[in-house]
């Protein structure tokens, strides 16, 4: 008896430091920008871009920070950022004129390498599938997503010769960079406003309604992540963020694509999630950052403080979050 007694009080407190190891670490804060863009290539290095043309490198983890407003583009409000190594970046800009800039020293200079001053452009996410291929997605135009795509790495992009089809008041959101994620040939979308949808491209589209808060201009998906088996969608409604029917979504890649709700929701709205390993995804959003270890069924609150993105390295493990103010944090698991 009292050896189960002890083995019973060890599981008790692997559960209970379990469930509490996970913390989000401030690294940085104080810039005057709000930062939406993240790319963190590994373990050292990881790139960040946000309003007043400024752009953020780290090359030690995070633990410091090399800053700049990029020359000749300091209104431009940088959305979105790819990178590659510390020497290689390309950036996206939303707003008028929508631009694609690209360094390949680090950032000491830039390129343009898209230009478009039609006010009906404006570029909500970008994504890789790898160093070569990548898309950029926009607000619909005459019912359709604008999609661009590179296949030499951003030094060139053109439309996608086969964009999705928007429906009456439903728009992809700028919130995070993850409204738009592709892997291999596949692009993943998910949108808001009217409606919110998942819509996946594997050669044709397919398009499927979701159970998540959406009708209003603040409202919808605003983020996906894919795993290995199943994905996450997060969203809410950015306008009321502590509103409890901020909803998580989670779609089985198996057979098609099914939908569930998740039984314990995070506290509000969330502008981006992702995979980390296994069933773990990390969201994020204004009211805070919450983890789940089983595929999105159920969430834990593990910080209140406000972040717009969050993103894991591609080759490694580091984990970084960002928002307003230039602030900056890693989770710690």
């Amino acid at each position: 008896m009292r050896k189960f007694q002890l083995s019973i009080t060890v599981l008790f407190t692997f559960l209970s430091v379990s469930l509490h190891a996970q913390s989000i670490i401030q690294l940085q804060e104080g810039k005057p920008t709000s930062i939406r863009g993240l790319s963190v290539v590994n373990d050292s290095i990881a790139w960040v871009s946000g309003n007043r043309g400024c752009i953020g490198i780290t090359r030690n983890g995070g633990k410091d920070w090399s800053w700049q407003q990029v020359k000749g583009f300091e209104k431009a409000d940088f959305r979105d950022i790819e990178a590659f190594s510390d020497k290689n970046a390309v950036i996206m800009s939303s707003g008028t004129p929508a631009l694609v800039l690209k360094t390949t020293d680090g950032g000491n200079t830039w390129q343009e390498k898209y230009r478009n001053t039609d006010t009906t452009y404006f570029f909500d996410a970008m994504d890789f599938a790898d160093g070569k291929h990548g898309f950029i997605l926009g607000d619909p135009i005459n019912g359709k997503f604008l999609l661009m795509e590179t296949n030499n790495g951003g030094e060139t992009w053109h439309p996608f010769n086969d964009a999705p089809t928007a429906l009456q008041g439903e728009a992809a959101f700028a919130a995070s960079g993850t409204c738009l994620r592709t892997t291999g040939n596949q692009i993943y979308i998910s949108s808001g406003g009217t409606v919110a949808r998942l819509i996946i491209y594997n050669g044709s589209w397919h398009y499927a309604p979701l159970p998540i808060t959406h009708g209003q201009a603040s409202e919808g998906a605003f983020s996906l992540a894919i795993g290995r088996n199943n994905g996450v969608i997060a969203g809410g409604d950015y306008a009321h963020d502590k509103k409890a029917d901020s909803l998580i979504t989670i779609l089985n890649l198996h057979a098609g694509v099914r939908l569930a709700t998740s039984t314990i929701q995070p506290g509000g709205f969330q502008s981006s999630v992702e995979f980390l390993k296994d069933n773990i995804f990390l969201s994020t959003g204004t009211p805070g950052s919450n983890i789940t270890t089983d595929g999105g069924k159920t969430w834990k609150q593990i910080d209140t403080a406000s972040f717009n993105v969050c993103r894991k390295a591609k080759h490694g493990k580091l984990v970084l979050l960002a928002g307003n103010g230039g602030k900056i944090g890693m989770l710690k698991m």
